[in-house]
């Protein structure tokens, strides 16, 4: 099918849902029932929700309760990670602009540097993350089997058949979240991914998969990293989900659960036989090309000289689901161009995302819309910009490099890391950090080091 041009809405959830309906309805996985819900019940698309979200920031009490799960009220968790997902917050902002307590900015900054991490970790492995990296599962009698990843669930009204039983009040109310809101807490992210992949054996990357079609943060990045961790599969300690880290995490849950008197997660789960891999992926311990893992370190052009209306100077910025916010580099460079989003609609039909994904990036691209010409279309980017000069700023991502191979961009401009990839040892957090920071975690606070960062110059 070719590549069509559709007409943005006008800004606001009623009409991102209308348009999504109407453009995707072939495109989403979860339509089909009645009560499933067309956007975030919590989340909205857009800058302005994004800029309100950090504005409304406050760490009192992040390092105690970032963690805790219900009662709602009580959370400390910050909700950014949705705008951090397709920039419109980026990591360098966050950690400059964000202030708070010592020790609750510290614990704030650690949690930055988790993310970029992953990107790390992601931008040099890429496709083999889904592979046995450190440790593989090995098959136990009685396991449960691994399911489609298709199969449209949620809670209650839905399909319950993947790997969450909702008699556990636990994974009612957490599971609720995940298809509804499109969003988890940190805490209650690992406690359906141990549930799934340590005590009920089933296949992680399925698991993961289907995180990744509801989150509207969803990333290969640190979601896919977060499945392997819970599931043991990258230090052989999976994270253990027992009655315990629900009596803490969110205390009176217990008490109203119907298995209350039998809970099935009373006492720690074994841990599951793994066996290590034989040859461990060496992109884990050095990079043989690391300025490839991190794009170009400034705006490159594949022209000799400096572009002119002549030789190649950019007529459009191609943005990505990665770099839809207003601090995109390389539509701070070029304001005076029109912007170009592609939905790839091949890889649409494939994954099948939740209606809340592609609803929350349409509010996101109407807002857009507002700042500066934007053209949206449904097809693939080769297509859709053949024969155009574009301008475009690298993505830590597979997909990114793939079709930027076919678009060919005329300049592109640098990711806005928070600290650029080296070629050294990315096997685990720890690790990294260590070369990071030149001590290990726990040695001391981050804030006396974090003068010493080697971050890029602020965007714009």
């Amino acid at each position: 099918m070719a590549t069509a041009e559709l007409t943005i809405c006008e800004p606001g959830r009623k009409n991102a849902e209308k348009f999504m309906t109407r453009h995707f309805a072939d495109l989403v996985g979860d339509l089909d029932g009645a009560d499933s819900p067309l956007s975030s019940a919590v989340f909205r698309g857009g800058q302005r929700h994004a800029e309100k979200a950090l504005a409304d920031l406050d760490l009192s009490g992040y390092t105690r309760d970032r963690n805790h799960a219900y009662p709602r009220p009580q959370r400390a968790a910050t909700g950014l990670s949705p705008y951090v997902r397709h920039g419109m917050l980026s990591l360098p902002r966050l950690w400059d602009e964000v202030t708070g307590p010592t020790d609750e900015l510290n614990r704030f900054r650690v949690e930055l540097l988790w993310q970029e991490y992953a990107r790390h970790w992601y931008a040099r492995l890429g496709v083999h993350t889904r592979q046995p990296l450190r440790f593989q599962r090995q098959e136990r009698r009685g396991s449960l089997q691994p399911i489609p990843t298709s199969v449209s669930i949620g809670h209650g009204h839905h399909d319950p058949s993947p790997g969450w039983n909702e008699s556990m009040g636990c994974m009612e109310i957490t599971s609720g979240e995940l298809f509804d809101d499109g969003w988890l807490v940190g805490q209650t992210r690992l406690w359906m991914a141990s549930q799934w992949a340590v005590r009920e054996g089933r296949d992680w990357r399925a698991g993961e998969s289907l995180f990744f079609t509801h989150l509207l943060d969803g990333s290969r990045a640190a979601n896919r990293l977060g499945w392997q961790m819970a599931a043991g599969l990258m230090s052989e300690r999976p994270y253990a989900f027992s009655r315990w880290q629900v009596e803490t995490r969110a205390p009176g849950l217990c008490a109203s659960c119907d298995l209350n008197t039998d809970c099935p997660i009373d006492r720690w789960p074994d841990r599951p036989p793994t066996q290590p891999v034989d040859t461990p992926n060496p992109l884990l311990f050095s990079d043989p090309d690391p300025d490839r893992t991190a794009g170009p370190p400034e705006a490159r052009s594949k022209t000799p000289s400096a572009p002119s209306a002549s030789n190649g100077a950019p007529d459009v910025v191609w943005i990505t689901a990665e770099s839809m916010g207003n601090d995109d580099p390389a539509l701070l460079a070029h304001p005076e161009l029109p912007a170009v989003f592609v939905f790839d609609r091949p890889l649409l039909a494939k994954l099948q995302l939740s209606a809340k994904r592609l609803t929350f990036m349409v509010e996101t691209l109407a807002e857009l819309a507002t700042t500066r010409p934007l053209e949206v279309h449904l097809g693939t980017p080769a297509e859709a910009l053949d024969g155009r000069r574009v301008a475009t700023t690298f993505a830590p991502v597979p997909g990114w490099r793939r079709h930027a191979a076919a678009v060919e961009p005329d300049v592109v401009h640098p990711w806005p890391w928070l600290r650029r990839p080296s070629d050294g040892d990315i096997s685990s957090f720890a690790g990294w950090y260590r070369e990071l920071w030149g001590h290990a975690l726990d040695d001391r606070p981050s804030e006396p080091a974090a003068r010493d960062i080697p971050m890029l110059q602020k965007m714009g």
